[in-house]
């Protein structure tokens, strides 16, 4: 790190441009248009059978502020949370950013999840709305009666506008209405900075999922995370493949995004496989400046590295990877064929990312590089004790030093206060800090596997696996993969007289498919006799991982 980049790290305040009063809602629409963007392209849309559309500034300002109106009028006051159920479409924005100017509470979620993780957060959150698509409103309305605070579920006509609506509010409807007297002496919620914004559900890594309470302020939050990592500038088209129910694109590619004034492109895959040709294409049709994606979509462009060569790529600038380790050898190789170094940067869903490769910096690959410019950073032992360099710690944030923290777990204060304590955030990330203070992930005190950009819990997968009646126990743990850097893993017990064959293994692996979110299921099944236990019964996990790692990096 360069003496000035340590001066900046140092001084920056992160506080200095969030304003005491302010609304997530209108700085990302009617500000920028009052600072002359109304007819910039805000989002440049397109899915994968072709359809396309734009949204600009304008547009986007008056459809939300017309939904906000809407919702008000339907009774969704200050406060109140609405789920959204919704692909990478133009209305997920639109909602978002209507609910943050009601002064209520919007929850994204993964267009993956299955009934029952659908009623879980609607339950734990006692939303009083779902925002979804004709498409996805199956599993909604197969769970709506058992939410008892659910009043309203509204639905867009996609991806087929032919697709019944059953008895549900038309999305259209609420956009679409003629200026009336109400629309014209509508004015957003005067919030605060610190009044609650959204919630971002956990993975639910030592149990049930927990709902990350996050403000209003947190596009301004991360002003240095936006100029140092990002380095968005005023012109660029950004973009990132991700589905918009997890808190990466929802981060990058819409309020950071909106906050600055920068064109989105936005593309919906439709329940299709990351296409490294496809995206190509974007690059070259959008000009697209800034890229985010898990190292997996790296490698998977690497690995279609020939067809690239068939596209005009030249307006990359700039690329930054999280949610997993990316390797060196990843690096290089995006690097070298490309000619954009991604810089990796590590956080989570209760405090985004918090330490990164910054912009002036040497970029060490393997290394998630140093605190992002204001934040304090420290690893403690397991008495809050600071740990040398070259041993590792976990990984814990000073409270006060960033205003992008989450304020709790919602409805859960015995799980907050085990992660703060004092004046610090224990993130339960286990890493190790070298001589010169770049920093290196390690793992995690806790046994959440991250594959594919994914936070998935064992607890989860292991307890679907569990109700399968060919299965007596389970243990699923993260294991090494050349592709998507680490893949789920499962180790079974079979119930006695069951045939434990390839076809079963298929079998379950459909079924977890089937009963959560796909991307959760176990790419390796291994039937086993026992499972290492602890004394006091506990499964092992480690040594399970331990025995993969071994496993996969044992020559043939």
């Amino acid at each position: 790190m360069s003496t000035d980049d340590q001066t900046l790290s140092r001084d920056w305040n992160p506080w200095d441009s969030i304003p005491e009063n302010y609304n997530l809602g209108v700085d990302l629409t009617t500000q920028q248009v009052r600072t002359g963007h109304a007819t910039k392209s805000a989002i440049l849309w397109e899915n994968a059978v072709g359809d396309k559309r734009s949204l600009t500034y304008g547009e986007l300002d008056q459809l939300s502020t017309r939904l906000a109106c809407s919702l008000n009028a339907m009774g969704i006051e200050r406060g109140d949370r609405v789920f959204l159920r919704l692909p990478n479409i133009p209305e997920f924005y639109i909602s978002a950013l209507a609910v943050a100017k009601i002064g209520a509470v919007f929850i994204p979620s993964s267009t993956q999840f299955r009934a029952g993780e659908i009623q879980y957060r609607l339950q734990d959150s006692s939303a009083v709305a779902v925002i979804t698509t004709a498409g996805l409103l199956g599993d909604v309305t197969e769970i709506a009666e058992n939410c008892k605070e659910l009043k309203h579920v509204i639905v867009t006509a996609y991806p087929d506008p032919t697709l019944p609506l059953a008895d549900c509010i038309d999305f259209a409807s609420l956009i679409t209405e003629p200026v009336s007297d109400r629309l014209q002496q509508w004015q957003p919620a005067e919030t605060r900075n610190d009044d609650i914004a959204f919630i971002a559900y956990t993975s639910g890594t030592t149990g049930d999922p927990k709902g990350v309470v996050h403000y209003h302020r947190y596009p301004r939050a991360y002003d240095s995370l936006v100029r140092f990592w990002h380095d968005y500038r005023n012109d660029d088209v950004v973009a990132c493949p991700a589905e918009l129910g997890w808190l990466l694109p929802v981060a990058s590619t819409f309020l950071y995004a909106l906050s600055r004034g920068l064109t989105i492109v936005l593309y919906d895959n439709m329940g299709q496989k990351f296409d490294p040709a496809t995206w190509f294409r974007l690059f070259q049709d959008y000009r697209i400046t800034n890229f985010t994606a898990t190292p997996t979509i790296y490698r998977m462009m690497m690995a279609a590295a020939e067809q690239a060569s068939e596209f005009d790529m030249s307006s990359w600038r700039h690329a930054v990877t999280a949610g997993e380790p990316l390797p060196a050898d990843t690096f290089d190789s995006i690097k070298d064929h490309f000619g954009v170094q991604p810089l990796d940067g590590i956080g989570m869903s209760e405090c985004m990312v918090y330490c990164a490769n910054l912009v002036g910096n040497e970029t060490r690959p393997g290394s998630c590089g140093c605190p992002t410019p204001g934040t304090v950073i420290e690893l403690m032992d397991d008495q809050m004790n600071p740990v040398p360099n070259n041993t590792e710690g976990v990984l814990c944030v000073r409270i006060d030093s960033h205003p992008g923290m989450m304020r709790e777990y919602w409805n859960k204060p015995d799980q907050t206060a085990e992660i703060f304590q004092g004046q610090w955030y224990v993130s339960g990330d286990v890493l190790v800090r070298d001589d010169d203070g770049y920093f290196w992930f390690k793992g995690r005190a806790d046994d959440v596997i991250k594959a594919s950009g994914y936070r998935i819990s064992p607890f989860e997968i292991e307890s679907c696996l569990c109700s399968h009646p060919a299965v007596l126990e389970a243990a699923a743990v993260a294991a090494p993969d050349a592709m998507r850097g680490t893949v789920v893993v499962a180790y079974i017990i079979p119930r006695a007289g069951i045939v434990a064959d390839d076809a079963l293994v298929c079998e379950i692996q459909q079924y977890v498919k089937d009963n959560i979110a796909p991307y959760k299921y176990p790419r390796h099944v291994h039937f086993v006799s026992a499972l290492p236990k602890t004394t006091s019964g506990k499964t092992k996990r480690r040594v399970l991982r331990d025995q993969e790692q071994s496993a996969r990096s044992t020559p043939n």
